[in-house]
């Protein structure tokens, strides 16, 4: 009975320890961002023409562009590892005739500029040359903090959005358009952690930026932008909390069989007067 009691009394403070892992994770504050960076960003309201020229995004911030259909249309937000992001995309077409229908497409690449497969969602459209709006929508795989040199897996860093026309007719060509994109990104928690990290998030101009632009956050270009808090290390996932728990309880499983067998081995005592 003692050895039950033990087992027990462990088995409530290792379930008292997920209850105090969770608060702490739940009650950490969020690192606050000082200065300019801190206070409320403007939505974007222009987009990029290239990878170079792409405007920079964060997650949950809408941005709009007007531009005219046939352009080229990039933002770039930064995406770290543990996150599944998903980017929607709405144009508004003109109201001016049209003479055809028009495909619309939606492309997400890496940091390395490699087109990344969406998971879910419609990532090309048709809009009929009468349809006043068409919408768009790419659920990338969720980012690994480190993968293979042979693999194409997505890993932390930039994402560039390319909305574009990909189909419609020549007379077409030039009619204003107003376009609307959103992005946002979920954590996926420790199931999908690998070990190993990035020396460096795949974020391009980072190692040809000044000293002074690393320290001034409004000088950096702005495929440099960043998550709230910074880069996350890459180490950490609930994956720990889980590997702890169970080498304690099955610790504690081996001294229950172990007392178990030893108590059942021993030779009955005989008693005395028999």
């Amino acid at each position: 009975m003692r050895t039950v009691r033990t087992l027990m009394t462990a088995v409530l403070a290792s379930a008292g320890l997920f209850g105090m892992a969770g608060t702490a994770l739940a009650d950490s504050p969020s690192p606050s961002p000082s200065g300019s960076a801190g206070a409320e960003a403007a939505a974007p309201t222009e987009a990029g023409t290239s990878f170079r020229t792409a405007t920079a995004i964060r997650p949950d911030q809408p941005a709009t562009a007007s531009a005219s259909t046939g352009d080229y249309l990039y933002w770039v937000l930064p995406v770290d590892a543990g996150q599944r992001a998903t980017v929607k995309a709405k144009v508004t077409l003109p109201q001016a005739a049209r003479h055809g229908a028009a495909t619309w497409q939606l492309d997400v690449y890496d940091g390395l500029r490699r087109r990344q497969a969406c998971t879910y969602g419609a990532q090309t459209r048709a809009a009929a040359k009468d349809t006043g709006s068409v919408e768009l929508s790419c659920t990338l795989r969720t980012v690994r903090a480190w993968a293979e040199p042979w693999a194409n897996d997505p890993l932390p860093g930039s994402y560039y959005i390319r909305l574009t026309v990909v189909d419609l007719s020549k007379d077409d060509l030039g009619l204003p358009l107003h376009a609307e994109v959103d992005a946002t990104t979920a954590d996926t928690g420790g199931a999908r952690a690998v070990d190993g990290t990035l020396a460096a998030p795949l974020v391009p101009g980072a190692s040809t930026a000044t000293p002074q632009d690393k320290e001034s956050p409004a000088a950096r270009p702005a495929a440099m932008s960043e998550p709230d808090g910074g880069w996350s290390s890459g180490w950490w996932s609930d994956r720990w909390i889980w590997t702890a728990a169970g080498g304690l309880l099955a610790a504690l499983a081996g001294i229950y069989g172990y007392r178990l067998t030893r108590g059942s081995g021993r030779p009955s005592r005989i008693p005395p007067g028999a």
